[in-house]
């Protein structure tokens, strides 16, 4: 079991509020008790489903609202959001203000994943470009658990990683895409992914502690649903430029994790959840008018992590 959950008792209803009344049978008013293993799997259960759903409300208004709306809705870490809920409803603000240093840190090994992708896209196939992409994400992950981070060095670390990366994919982001229709599997795959990405951090977060959870927490599984639905339609040239543009919406996933980090424990997590999610919407607000300039065009825009 991945860590204590408190049984759940429930009274039968035959006996429930008679105790003490004269002929009552003493065992009826005993309580059922939910084994501790079978409460924890049905409320991940719970949650993976919520995690699902959530993905596919807004992957749909992203889709068919207008572009500040779908923007906004993108912009969102559908992702990492989901999983730092239920991480604090788990662990509480301060487990959640910890992981948030693991994450930013990690921000900078999606910013590398994203890049390498766009880079290996230009010239080779799906199976060539994700593969190699993601033996340098778990190559690169491995490195950063085996660090003791604080928020200056995560910081640092974003600085020093962001600004070269986001000018190597440059040249890439002013790619033509046509327009894609989603089908119901796009959906269900991207809705699948994450809720498994949910049920893999939560049930391990009890083991492995605040600052692996908070890795695991952006394993960059959107972007990946992404360019699984997108490189065998649009081509690896279309996705690579879908890819580049993630590159700059990390920048807002970075101030995020900054901002859960400070305010988790002095606000709680919901209040630091959402000013970390502002923190995100405003980096994408902030890049709405150049994204319309880019759809306009024709350009390939994702502002989310």
């Amino acid at each position: 079991m991945a860590g204590p959950v408190p049984a759940i008792s429930l009274r039968k209803a035959s006996g429930a509020g008679l105790s003490g009344v004269a002929g009552t049978n003493p065992a009826m008013t005993e309580p059922i008790a939910m084994p501790p293993d079978l409460y924890f799997f049905l409320s991940l259960a719970v949650k993976m489903a919520v995690t699902a759903g959530f993905v596919v409300a807004a992957t749909v208004a992203a889709e068919r609202a207008g572009p500040l709306i779908g923007g906004l809705v993108a912009s969102l870490p559908l992702g990492a959001g989901p999983v730092y809920v239920f991480l604090a409803l788990d662990h509480g603000a301060d487990f959640i203000g910890q992981s948030a240093i693991g994450s930013l840190a990690i921000n900078t090994v999606n910013v590398i994943f994203a890049l390498t992708y766009a880079r290996l896209a230009q010239k080779h196939s799906l199976p060539v470009s994700l593969l190699l992409s993601l033996l340098v994400w778990f190559a690169l992950a491995l490195v950063a658990n085996e660090i003791d981070w604080t928020p200056l060095s995560a910081g640092l670390l974003n600085l020093l990683v962001l600004p070269p990366c986001i000018l190597l994919v440059r040249p890439l982001r002013h790619v033509p895409i046509p327009p894609v229709r989603t089908y119901w599997y796009d959906l269900a795959l991207r809705a699948g992914l994450v809720a498994l990405l949910v049920g893999v951090t939560v049930t391990l977060s009890y083991s492995i502690g605040p600052a692996a959870s908070g890795i695991l927490a952006v394993f960059p599984i959107i972007l990946i649903s992404v360019i699984l639905i997108l490189h065998r339609r649009v081509g690896g040239r279309a996705t690579a430029a879908v890819m580049a543009n993630a590159v700059v919406g990390l920048v807002g996933f970075a101030g995020a994790c900054l901002m859960l980090h400070y305010t988790a424990g002095p606000l709680g997590a919901g209040i630091a959840s959402a000013l970390a999610r502002g923190v995100s919407q405003a980096w994408s607000v902030n890049g709405m008018s150049w994204a319309g300039a880019s759809r306009a065009r024709g350009c390939a825009w994702i502002p989310f992590a």
